[in-house]
């Protein structure tokens, strides 16, 4: 008879636990060792097939997270969220911290501060790395966020207060950022922090003074941390000193970090020696301090030390990163290193980084100073992933090398692509639309800033004036220019140069009289400002003792700048013996093209041939090669009837093959551009401007028009020199901008070149005979003709 099978007694509740909680830490385990998307499939299949994964939240929301630190689809994150039957606030909350995009639903039933500051955090972190949601889209989810947390008791938790104004940093709505800090009555250290990382310089500085004084919150390491690029920023070595004294005061100023930070302030303020003082006290400075130091040594230009540097870092046996070639590319000191720059490329290549964003940013912005914009493209082209600095690299790299179309083109992509520009972007790309005077563009830019709600800083404003008055829209200029709560001396200077732009010399010199009465310092370029519209108005007296003052009163020495403009001053007033006696003043490094080319363009302007003769003879010594200069002298013969004289210097700049930049003008009909050249038939419409044209001459005639032929070929009949007169390129534009707009519409066009006296003349009077106002930019200045006056006043 078989003995009976013993009875196997059920497991105790403690052996049940103890097998559950061994069974959730090789869960645990297993996930945090999990390298891949299949590792994390495969654990998945096994819980689910067990009955395991819905039993247990806390392997499941390390799983949900691990599969979001992988990038997984945020779809399939959902489903994963949704297998569970009961989910808890934990597991919601991981799903939030996970979702590149708000999920408003997630947030209840009885959300905590965590629910807020993850999605916050997770939004902020999609934008930082141009993540699946756009820029874009975190702007509109974070106001209904922000909504929710407010309603829901949560607007003064220091935590859920730092997500939102880290986010709002991001998206570069400093003003937002600072309204969430002030909503908190009693900020901690980690919401000071946030704040003082988002600011940037000088508001970072009072910010911490601020919080110094307060003394409500003890600073940390990340404070000091915060703050130093801040002084940097601003290169405020003064500053910079304080939070150092403060940091050894607290104990605080030998965390690496700190160290780090400190020696890349005293780098970017000039002072390597304290910088490098700092490095050689630390014991075994780690990649990060060698990166601060070998910037600091590139942004100095000491580029051989930079380089030597490097070699010691590499000798050590440390590996450089992307950060060490970001540092180590002579950026901020390019020139006469151009071997040294090809072989850091080909270094960048042959480790595979040329596809890392910093480093091909690097590379995009020393090509752009080299002017090898065929390379910076290249390089540019070369990142799969985009970040704002690399598209700002390129952006203000064809703007500051005169490729103005191709900066604005690239802007336009940049917004066909979803990317939100930031206010470094917009203010490169009012620059491209400033030097174009495309208004429409710019006017175009001006719309996405409001669109995007992008934070309008002194600096985005500034480029809004200066756009708007090199497109000759000064009263908008000024406009925006008293709209400004907190302007800057650059901001004062561009409006006071506008108005000498657009020959409003006395409304200069008002401005000029406030922003003294303001208690503001001028600057070298405010005095080169108020002189240019002193020379634009004809106001000899005033431009004089502002020239006087520079030097006695704010004791700035004239640079050739203001020498040219002093000269041009007197020049145009007609003052040409005292313009000369004046250039024997100034020092010999002052006396160059520009203060010759002024007195020669005074001299044709009051046809005096002998000193035009003085002057051209210098400019050919100096630059034999400018076309200007011999078109100039040629012209001023030919308006004395001089023509043998005309014929030599003609002969003269043919023997050296100079030739004459064409005059062109364009005009903007829509936001389509046109441009015309002399004499131009190729634009479809060429036989209607013609047409009109004559039938407006016969008019321009009638109201008193003769055409000026004094500076046409002399060997040609008057006839004919009165007909290639008529064809120039700013009667064909205006021409066509009568034909294709309503009556009453605003002309505007820009010219290449000077505009000559015949078509000054002439605009004159299509401006009284069409009742149109007719803005003319050429290459000195704004012309505003209106009822057959010129703003110029025949001065220019």
């Amino acid at each position: 008879m078989p003995s009976p099978r013993p009875i196997v007694p059920p497991p105790s509740a403690t052996a049940l636990f103890a097998d559950a909680g061994a069974l959730r830490r090789s869960y645990l385990r297993l996930i945090s060792l999990s390298s891949t998307l299949g590792h994390l499939d495969q654990l998945l299949a096994v819980s689910l097939a067990s009955g395991h994964y819905t039993l247990d939240h806390a392997p499941a929301s390390s799983l949900l997270l691990r599969y979001a630190s992988l990038r997984s689809p945020p779809a399939h994150l959902l489903r994963l969220y949704r297998a569970f039957p009961r989910p808890d606030r934990f597991l919601r909350n991981s799903l939030l911290r996970s979702l590149p995009t708000l999920r408003a639903d997630l947030l209840f039933p009885s959300p905590d501060s965590f629910s807020f500051a993850f999605a916050a955090t997770s939004l902020a972190s999609s934008c930082s790395r141009g993540g699946i949601s756009p820029p874009s889209a975190a702007s509109a989810a974070l106001r209904p966020l922000h909504a929710l947390a407010v309603a829901s008791g949560f607007a003064a938790d220091n935590f859920v207060a730092s997500a939102l104004a880290k986010l709002y940093f991001t998206l570069s709505r400093g003003n937002d950022a600072r309204k969430v800090f002030d909503a908190v009555p009693s900020p901690d250290t980690v919401l000071w922090n946030t704040l003082l990382a988002g600011l940037s310089g000088s508001e970072a500085l009072e910010a911490f003074v601020r919080m110094a004084g307060a003394g409500s919150v003890r600073p940390d390491s990340t404070t000091l941390a915060s703050v130093l690029p801040a002084a940097a920023e601003v290169a405020n070595t003064t500053m910079g000193r304080c939070v150092h004294a403060f940091g050894e005061k607290c104990g605080l100023a030998q965390h690496e970090h700190v160290v780090t930070g400190l020696i890349s302030l005293y780098a970017k303020c000039g002072d390597m020696e304290c910088a490098r003082h700092l490095f050689d006290r630390m014991e075994g400075p780690d990649l990060v301090t060698y990166n601060a130091l070998i910037s600091g040594y590139s942004i100095n230009g000491m580029v051989g030390s930079s380089v030597e540097l490097f070699k010691e870092l590499v000798g050590m046996g440390l590996r450089p990163s992307s950060s060490t070639l970001v540092a180590l590319i002579p950026v901020h000191s390019p020139f006469g290193h151009e071997p040294l720059a090809g072989c850091l490329h080909a270094h960048v290549v042959k480790a595979g980084l040329d596809a890392n964003a910093p480093v091909s940013t690097a590379l995009t912005t020393l090509y752009c100073r080299f002017n090898d914009m065929d390379s910076a493209r290249r390089a540019f082209d070369a990142m799969p992933e985009k970040t704002m600095e690399s598209w700002n690299a390129m952006i203000s790299g064809y703007a500051q090398n005169g490729l103005t179309e191709m900066a604005v083109a690239l802007f336009q992509q940049m917004q066909a692509l979803n990317v939100r520009p930031n206010p470094l972007t917009i203010s490169s790309a009012l620059s491209a639309c400033a030097q174009l005077g495309a208004l429409s563009l710019g006017k175009w830019v001006h719309k996405i800033i409001a669109n995007e709600k992008l934070e309008l800083n002194v600096y985005v404003m500034t480029a809004l004036i200066d756009m708007y008055v090199k497109c000759g829209s000064i009263a908008e200029a000024r406009c925006i220019f008293d709209s400004m709560d907190n302007k800057n001396v650059v901001s004062w200077n561009v409006m006071i140069s506008g108005y000498g732009l657009h020959g409003q010399g006395a409304e200069a010199l008002k401005l000029y009289k406030d922003m003294m009465d303001a208690h503001l310092h001028p600057t070298s370029s405010t005095f080169l400002s108020v002189l240019y519209a002193c020379s634009h108005g004809g106001l000899v007296k005033e431009g004089t003792t502002v020239f006087r003052s520079m030097t006695s009163d704010y004791g700035i020495t004239p640079g050739i700048e203001h020498c040219t403009c002093m000269v041009d001053l007197l020049g145009r007033a007609g003052q040409l013996k005292e313009a000369f006696e004046l250039i024997s003043e100034f020092p010999k490094s002052a006396v160059g093209p520009g203060i010759w080319g002024a007195l020669l363009g005074a001299c044709m302007v009051h046809k005096d041939g002998d000193l035009a003769k003085l002057a051209s003879q210098k400019l050919f010594e100096l630059e034999p090669e400018n076309t200007g200069y011999y078109v100039l002298l040629s012209n001023l013969y030919t308006s004395k009837k001089q023509y043998s004289e005309a014929a030599v210097v003609r002969q003269e700049a043919k023997s050296r093959k100079l030739v004459k930049t064409p005059g062109c003008t364009l005009i903007e009909i829509g936001d389509r551009p046109h441009v015309f050249m002399a004499g131009d038939r190729a634009h479809p419409q060429s036989d209607a401007i013609y047409l009109y044209l004559e039938k407006l001459t016969a008019k321009m005639i009638e109201a008193g028009y003769r055409p000026d032929t004094e500076a046409a070929l002399y060997d040609v009949e008057e006839e004919e020199k009165e007909h290639m007169v008529k064809v120039h390129s700013e009667k064909l534009a205006i021409a066509f901008g009568l034909l294709n707009t309503e009556p009453g519409t605003e002309i505007r066009i820009i010219k290449n070149l000077r505009v000559c006296l015949d078509c000054h003349n002439a605009t004159k009077i299509i401006s009284k005979v069409t009742q149109r106002l007719i803005v003319v930019r050429d290459a000195s200045r704004f012309h505003h003709f209106r009822d057959g006056v010129c703003s110029c006043g025949d001065y220019w």
